[in-house]
């Protein structure tokens, strides 16, 4: 760019230097403030980091809009944004919004210098310049470019020096850095022979061959890389450590020692991102001095003080006037002129040529001559040769206005040969360049595509050569194999398909269940524990993507289990373990170590959030209870009692807070949807079959139960009582021991609503809405009433036909429809709090919701766990001794009588209070009635004592349990519940 056109955009726009060590994601927001612009330039100091930057670009805005120039790439499209370039072929002329420069402390650097110090003093977007870079550039900048506004960018993670290592004792994941080809070869021979092989990666190689040797790398093929200081050069590889062979190399000019400031370049490739990197020495490179080690660790090196100055301002009348500019002294005290440059000492040697100077008779052959010294010597032979070269082109181009295609065909066709070895082919991969530079200058050939395409399919071909032998030779395929299935930690090394096995090169090492791994038992005990890490290493990606995709899913693909598991799809990421409160469980997260913290967090947070949402909706009505600041005194406490009983207290329990409970805070609870029944206090929503699965769940954790119990299967209203179940069971799901079976305890209080207008003292026969609500036949009945408390007297009569039978046969159905799918139905429970009859019987000793009916003190004072045994006086009878409902008449039917006769109390009899009111009694009963057996309708009786007599409260141990849903499990003994599953396998 000349000095005019940079004038005018010199002052334009905000300028800013990024400053700080590698790992800074320095040129990551480059790349984010070039994309924010319209348009933009971005120079670069390797055609390997351009190309791996312009693959980048291309990946996030597509092809059409991103160009790439190197010296022997040039891929432009028609509607070109975005320019990646190296920093000696940036268009920096063609007014880019945008425009940055990596790498900006190589002003410093005697060979390459001289053209960063131009871009820098030069060099400028119309609204946004960025230098990248050292800390060590600051002065420089802050004193050549005045506007320039700094960012400083601390290293993401740490750099630690460990010493000297042999190259056999290297940590998995590391790089050896050499300056000698000769040097590098040895490392990986020697490699090759220890660890299975190493990948090579040198700055002269072709992007192709270095993209496949660090792909071997990359993929766990070798586990070591052994490279140039290319690497230093923001390349992005997935480095631990990095080991320096050697500390000198020749700069082109001499030997010399690499400064504190490029080794901790090159060292800070080591670790990415936030993962702390190693640096040390290996082979005969000495150890570092501590105070060098400590400043690479520190980051601390001494200021730049002088950059690298070329004059930019050519002149091209005579070839003795561009030598005298380029050579021109500067007097700045930060610039001091660069040494004579390949280009420089090109221009001498040609235009001493007696055939060019005959030819330079113009400004536009001087030009034309300096173009052509500007070609590089990427074949690295003597300066004479590569005048001659440079010569034989001008001559063309001077004197045919192009390369003529039969000579360059015949340069490229020689040069097109893979045969070879690594020495061979890198030379010829080195004069291809040549020709593939000639071949992308605008003009300089007939058939510009034709040529480009040529060039680039020979570089293609002998780069994939190049990358195969240097394999065959540095890579011993069986061992580096065997090492990837043990070793490798590289996602790209393993495979899970869609049952999840993973497999690394077609071998099995185990399946994948939710974020833990199944190892494969067939491994051998030696191989085991390495096996293991290479899988883990290998599957750690795919945990990272299967935690985004678990932490995001809905609730919906969640589901708890009765034993407290929680299930994502068909696969187990955890349980539930106790916590401090019972309706607070903690959810434990199963997730291999190996996974990583990130993962363990992700997974655990998204598994309480799901519980924590269940808990809130299964259980609203009493958690909003538990919240009401309205709900004071004894009403809180009972609503506390609620809350750590999951909802259902048996009254017996808390008798005393019932009694003293007045009106208004009965009305309180119940607001909130507390029944208070005769024998249970209860929220009947929290009866349903979701909120009863879960408080099964939340209740055996609070108790530290082993094994969960099932709940029961939704819709019965009674189950088998099985004694074997822990002691609370039958409470938690929602149902009250009676005998052999258990009745859930919404219908029991409607049974017990039944029972208040029958003449308990006297004898009274079950009904046929007793019946139809209880889904029992008569036997079962009379065996549950017997576990009520009540004495059952079988007898035998002449059936009497009913007069309107078929109403009576059609309602048996629909009553058996309605009382097998009543699992918490609304109509069933809201009827449930019928007590509660009129205001005069509240202000008494008991209120009104709890009517005294007979079975009211069999749950006095014991908790009503463990059934009652069956009276004496109920015949042992079986369902085959009911008169069939279809034989002729005359026929006989069995019918029961039942007595209220619950167990005598100790020391009961006449001289007690009279009822007790613990369990629903209204008033006492049997001076102010006519009725049969004393009482109102549905008031309580009495034991033997008379008028203040008490009966005998249940002191029989009881059990609660649960099961699971089973959709298929239907009651043996519940022949409604076999006629509903009938009904829905015809549905």
């Amino acid at each position: 760019m000349d000095g005019s056109s940079t004038g005018a955009m010199k002052d334009r726009g905000r300028i800013a230097a990024v400053l700080g060590p590698t790992n800074t994601g320095k040129t990551h927001y480059a790349i984010e403030r070039m994309l924010a612009h319209r348009t933009g330039v971005i120079g670069l100091p390797l055609r390997l980091l351009a190309r791996e930057v312009y693959d980048r670009i291309v990946a996030l805005r597509g092809p059409s809009v991103v160009a790439l120039i190197t010296g022997e790439e040039r891929i432009v499209p028609e509607r070109t944004q975005y320019w990646v370039c190296t920093v000696e072929a940036m268009p920096v002329g063609i007014g880019a919004d945008f425009l940055a420069v990596d790498e900006i402390q190589l002003c410093a650097d005697p060979e390459r210098g001289h053209v960063f110090t131009d871009r820098l003093l030069h060099a400028r977007g119309l609204h946004e310049t960025l230098f990248m870079g050292a800390g060590t550039m600051r002065g420089a900048i802050a004193a050549l470019v005045p506007k320039a506004q700094f960012l400083s960018r601390e290293r993401y993670s740490q750099l630690v020096y460990t010493g000297s290592k042999k190259i056999s004792r290297m940590p998995p994941r590391s790089a050896i850095v050499g300056f000698s080809v000769e040097n590098l070869y040895a490392t990986a021979e020697l490699l090759r022979r220890q660890k299975g092989g190493a990948a090579v990666v040198m700055g002269a190689l072709s992007p192709r061959t270095r993209n496949a040797q660090v792909e071997l790398y990359q993929n766990g093929d070798v586990d070591v890389l052994v490279a140039t200081d290319a690497i230093g050069m923001g390349l992005n590889l997935d480095i631990r450590h990095v080991a320096f062979s050697g500390l000198r190399k020749f700069d082109g000019r001499r030997m010399r020692e690499l400064w504190p400031n490029e080794l901790a370049q090159i060292a800070g490739r080591a670790g990415r991102y936030t993962e702390d990197g190693t640096f040390g020495v290996t082979g005969e490179a000495p150890p570092l001095d501590d105070d060098l080690a400590q400043a690479i660790q520190d980051h601390r090196f001494a200021p730049v003080k002088k950059l690298q100055w070329r004059n930019s301002d050519l002149e091209f009348g005579s070839v003795a006037r561009l030598v005298a500019s380029l050579e021109e002294p500067v007097e700045d005290d930060w610039l001091t002129r660069a040494r004579e440059a390949d280009d420089l000492m090109a221009l001498k040697a040609i235009s001493e040529r007696d055939d060019v100077k005959a030819r330079l008779q113009s400004a536009r052959d001087v030009r034309l001559l300096w173009d052509v010294c500007r070609i590089p010597d990427f074949r690295g032979i003597s300066h004479q040769e590569h005048a001659e070269l440079l010569g034989r082109i001008y001559d063309f181009l001077h004197d045919l206005g192009r390369v003529p295609d039969d000579w360059l065909a015949r340069q490229v066709k020689r040069i097109d040969r893979t045969e070879g070895d690594i020495d061979t082919l890198s030379k010829r991969l080195a004069f291809i360049r040549t020709w593939t530079y000639v071949a992308q200058r605008d003009g300089w050939v007939d058939d510009v595509a034709h040529w480009r395409g040529a060039t680039r399919a020979v570089e293609d071909r002998l780069s994939d050569a190049l990358h195969g032998a240097l394999t065959q030779r540095f890579v011993d395929r069986r061992t580096s194999v065997l090492l990837r299935r043990l070793k490798q930690k590289e996602s790209l090394v393993a495979d899970v398909n869609d049952k999840g096995e993973v497999t690394v090169e077609g071998e099995v090492l185990g399946r994948i269940e939710g974020f833990r791994f199944i190892q494969d038992k067939t491994a051998s005990p030696d191989e085991a524990k390495t096996l293991r890490q290479a899988a883990m290493a290998a599957l750690r990606p795919e945990f990272h993507l299967r935690a985004d995709r678990f932490y995001n899913a809905p609730d919906t693909e969640f589901d708890l289990t009765e034993q407290g598991g929680l299930m994502w799809g068909d696969q187990a990421l955890g349980k539930l373990v106790k916590g401090d409160d019972p309706m607070k469980p903690m959810a434990e997260a199963f997730v291999d170590d190996e996974a990583g913290p990130e993962v363990i967090q992700k997974v655990q947070r998204r598994l309480q959030h799901f519980i924590d949402r269940r808990i809130a909706a299964q259980f609203e009505p009493l958690l909003g209870l538990s919240r009401d600041e309205a709900v004071t005194g004894l009403a809180r406490g009972v609503a506390f009692r609620l809350l750590e009983s999951f909802g259902i207290v048996p009254r017996a329990e808390i008798a005393d807070d019932i009694k003293a409970l007045d009106q208004d805070a009965r009305g309180m609870l119940r607001k909130h949807g507390v029944r208070f029944g005769q024998f249970t206090i209860f929220l009947p929503l929290l009866l349903k079959p979701a909120p009863t699965r879960l408080r099964l769940v939340l209740w055996g954790l609070w108790q530290g139960l082993d094994m969960f119990p099932e709940s029961p299967p939704p819709g019965l209203v009674t189950i088998p009582h099985e004694t074997d179940q822990p002691q609370g069971y039958y409470t938690m799901s929602g149902y009250r021991p009676a005998a052999s079976r258990a009745i859930r305890i919404d219908m029991l209080e409607r049974l017990a609503d039944m029972l208040r207008g029958q003449n308990t003292r006297g004898g009274f026969e079950a009904t046929a809405d007793m019946l139809s609500i209880t889904g029992l036949t008569l036997e079962q009945f009379a065996d549950l009433m017997g576990g009520l408390g009540y004495r059952a007297e079988r007898g035998e009569r002449a059936k009497v036909k009913a007069v309107a039978p078929e109403p009576a046969a059609t309602a048996a159905p629909e009553t058996v429809d309605e009382t097998v799918l009543a699992a918490a139905p609304p109509t069933g429970l809201e009827g449930a709090d019928t007590p509660d009859p009129t205001p005069t019987e509240l202000p008494v000793e008991q209120p009104g919701e709890t009517p005294p009916a007979p079975p009211a003190e069999t749950p006095a004072d014991q908790p009503a766990e463990t059934p009652a045994e069956t009276p004496t006086e109920v015949p042992d009878s079986t369902p085959d001794e009911t008169p069939p409902t279809e034989s002729a008449a005359p026929e006989m039917e069995v019918f029961y009588t039942f007595v209220w006769a619950p167990p005598r109390r100790q020391g009961g009899g006449g001289g007690g209070k009279g009822p007790r009111r613990a369990e629903g009694g209204n008033k006492p009963r049997g001076q102010s009635s006519g009725k049969p057996g004393g009482g109102k309708p549905g008031g309580k009786p009495r034991g033997k004592g008379g008028k203040g007599g008490k009966p005998e409260r249940d002191e029989r141990p009881k059990t609660f349990s649960s099961r699971p849903e089973k959709k298929d499990r239907i009651d043996p003994d519940n022949p409604f519940a076999q006629a509903l599953a009938g009904l829905k396998g015809k549905s």
